[in-house]
């Protein structure tokens, strides 16, 4: 292709024609001419525009695809033609394309390959490196693949040489494995063999002593990534999460072994290279915990370490039990003074060991705040509550006693302490009620729930103070003493108000209205005039707000024509807002306890299949609303297990399979359930980072039962 001036034909272009990130792109013509310019501080502005532009976070749009041939002439003709390339590989890299048929961007940058090859061969070794990085991320084998391949033969540096092995696995896997066959040798350099191991593993080639002795050569590897590839910035971590990846024993144990080397060596950033390997293991595997506690234990040789590896233990919970004596010691240092080391180390060890943890929290109290946040989040299941101890127990009042001391967090936690442990936390009643006053929300739900249990003196008092409290307005109080004492009319009147009050109060208050079911009757009115000030709202809180309307109506009104009426509306809505996949979740939901009532909604749930995020809301909701005979119920169990093997909702997906019931499943889908039961890879990948492994043994645990029981359904 004949380099002409990279921006000729620039002003031909219908740029207001074509949108980005930000809406029109008529503003790229002078970004691209500020590329080519002779301010530096422009360019570099420029480039970062277009970065949030033509490539916001990930996403490319119509004019990516525009500017892609002005942008290879521009990295041609020398401008800034590393950091242009960069940004060129990333456009054709993304799978995220909005307006735009799929493909588009990537294609584009293909057609100006004849552009960018010659840069392989450029002067200048980054410019090489990034070049090799860009082409092969056109998937262009048939022009790329052999470009990279003669760049391979006489490529003399290192780095460029390593990306240039990484481009061609991206192009043909099989092709890179037979060239890192002799780069794996100790005689290449540490960046083309750690590219080796990568193209090895790309091509599923088997995990040879070779493969595993270069890889543990290679330690630390920190400094050998690819900062063009951001899926392997932990070197170590990736390879392990490539062996887990193939889902077989041998590999699985390979990885494992890898993770043990690391965490013995005697090498700090080794071992740290080594945690980091643990901890994606751990999250991808469901024997690694079990299989890596000893090693993590070993690993932590002092104070540093112990810190490093606390967060990862505290994850793994009791598995981790093995290794509470490395946590102790730590966490029961300085328990008078703030100390967050001792903090950190305290707060791993109520999750891994809670009964010695909790005497260790009661002597810090009030200077261990990551400690009392574990206690108080004790983990899932909700049923479940953080052993009580009497030590801490006092020191527990003691602190709720001071109000003007409690900060953050605190008040909800100490009192969500006190709730877990029922009727033996009794003696805490007083300062609870005394705590009304200042901290409503978080005190009322604790009285009735210690009160519940207790003796006819104790719940006298703790009714007389959610009474006053009650009295002035505070609806924690109102709904505290109406589950503890049954006294409705204070919770209507509180709940009204809060109705009336709009905005973000609606939504808060529609739950407990709804609770109440027929005994509701007097907030019918508020709950009306609020569905109506909503409507016609597409944001996700205008959407979960009316559903909540809905259901709060629903449950005291029993009139299916209202409910479904104002679900229909969100359906509706919700197709409006690109970001209320689950409001439709939620909506759906609600649907289900409408029963038959909401066979109008069906079209709307049938609708929903399709996204793995809401097919398992609408399954269950369909299975309750729509009319037995015209469900394919093996369809319907084939799209619940989808969105669980794609980690969209597994936990739903278990109680669509559950509605269901045994009928729905084949032996294919029986055999795919017992992988989501027994399976070694995790079900639950992603999420809040705390939660993951703990989320997965929940369903874990369910699949199991659902396995049981639709293997005996005679007995279930």
């Amino acid at each position: 292709m004949e380099l002409a001036h990279p921006l000729d034909g620039l002003d031909a272009r219908p740029w207001q024609s074509f949108s980005h990130a930000y809406g029109s792109a008529e503003d790229l013509p002078d970004l691209l001419r500020a590329l080519v310019g002779t301010d530096a501080g422009a360019a570099d502005e420029a480039l970062s525009e277009l970065y949030g532009s033509v490539l916001h976070q990930g996403t490319v749009y119509a004019a990516s695809a525009e500017a892609a041939p002005f942008l290879a002439a521009i990295a041609a003709a020398g401008h800034h033609t590393a950091d242009v390339l960069t940004l060129l590989g990333a456009m054709a890299e993304s799978e995220d394309e909005h307006g735009v048929a799929p493909g588009t961007v990537r294609a584009a940058v293909a057609d100006r390959l004849p552009l960018l090859l010659p840069l392989l061969a450029a002067p200048e070794p980054d410019v090489r490196r990034t070049a090799a990085w860009a082409v092969s991320h056109t998937r262009a084998t048939a022009s790329a693949l052999p470009a990279l391949r003669g760049r391979w033969d006489e490529e003399p540096e290192p780095a460029v040489r390593a990306e240039v092995l990484a481009g061609i696995a991206r192009l043909d896997p099989q092709v890179a494995a037979a060239s890192a066959a002799t780069a794996l040798e100790p005689s290449q350099p540490a960046e083309v063999r750690m590219a080796a191991v990568f193209a090895h593993l790309d091509a599923d080639a088997p995990w040879t002593e070779t493969a595993h002795t270069t890889m543990l050569s290679l330690l630390p590897a920190d400094d050998l990534r690819s900062d063009l590839d951001h899926e392997r910035g932990e070197p170590l971590a990736a390879v392990v999460e490539a062996l887990l990846g193939r889902d077989r024993r041998p590999e699985r144990e390979a990885a494992f072994a890898l993770i043990d080397a690391a965490l013995h060596d005697v090498r700090a950033d080794v071992r740290a290279e080594g945690l980091w390997a643990a901890d994606r293991a751990c999250t991808l595997s469901r024997s690694a915990p079990s299989r890596l506690v000893q090693s993590l234990r070993a690993a932590a040789v002092d104070e540093r370490s112990v810190i490093d590896t606390a967060s990862l233990l505290a994850r793994l919970g009791r598995v981790a039990e093995p290794a509470a004596d490395v946590l102790a010691p730590l966490a029961a240092r300085n328990p008078h003074q703030d100390d967050d080391h001792a903090d950190r180390a305290l707060a791993a060890l109520v999750r891994v060991a809670p009964a010695p943890a909790a005497s260790l929290l009661a002597a810090g109290l009030g200077r261990r705040p990551r400690a009392l946040g574990a206690a108080a989040g004790f983990p899932s299941p909700a049923h479940s509550a953080f052993p009580y101890d009497d030590d801490l127990l006092d020191a527990v009042r003691d602190r709720l006693a001071r109000p003007g001391a409690l900060s953050g967090n605190e008040p909800w936690q100490l009192t969500h302490l006190l709730a877990g442990w029922g009727a033996d936390a009794a003696p805490a009643l007083p300062v609870l009620c005394a705590a009304l006053r200042h901290h409503p929300s978080q005190a009322a739900g604790a009285i009735a729930r210690v009160a519940a249990d207790c003796g006819p003196g104790e719940r006298a008092r703790a009714v007389t103070s959610l009474r006053a409290a009650a009295a002035r307005g505070v609806l924690p109080a109102a709904q505290a003493l109406y589950d503890l004492d049954g006294e409705l009319a204070p919770l209507l009147h509180c709940l009204e108000q809060e109705l009336r009050r709009g905005a973000g109060h609606v939504r808060d208050a529609a739950g407990p209205a709804g609770a109440l079911g027929p005994r509701g009757a007097a907030l019918v009115p508020a709950l009306r005039e609020a569905l109506g000030a909503a409507a016609g709202g597409t944001t996700t809180p205008a959407l979960d707000t009316d559903t909540a309307l809905a259901e709060a109506l629903w449950r005291i009104t029993g009139d299916a024509d209202e409910a479904v009426a104002a679900l229909d509306s969100v359906f509706a809505r919700a197709q409006r807002n690109a970001w209320s996949r689950w409001s439709v979740v939620r909506a759906a939901r609600t649907t289900t306890l409408l029963g038959p009532a909401g066979r109008p909604l069906t079209p709307r749930l049938e609708a929903a299949l399709d996204d793995p995020a809401q097919a398992p809301a609408a399954v269950t909701a369909l299975t309750a609303v729509a009319e037995p005979a015209s469900l394919d119920r093996v369809a319907l169990a084939a799209a619940a297990l989808r969105s669980a093997e794609s980690d969209a909702d597994p936990a739903g997906a278990c109680a669509a399979l559950e509605a269901l019931g045994a009928a729905a499943m084949t032996d294919d889908h029986l055999r795919r359930l017992a992988a989501l039961a027994d399976g070694d890879a995790r079900v639950v990948r992603s999420g809040v980072e705390d939660r993951i492994i703990e989320q997965d043994e929940a369903v874990r645990e369910h699949a199991r039962a659902l396995l049981r029981a639709f293997s005996h359904p005679a007995t279930a």
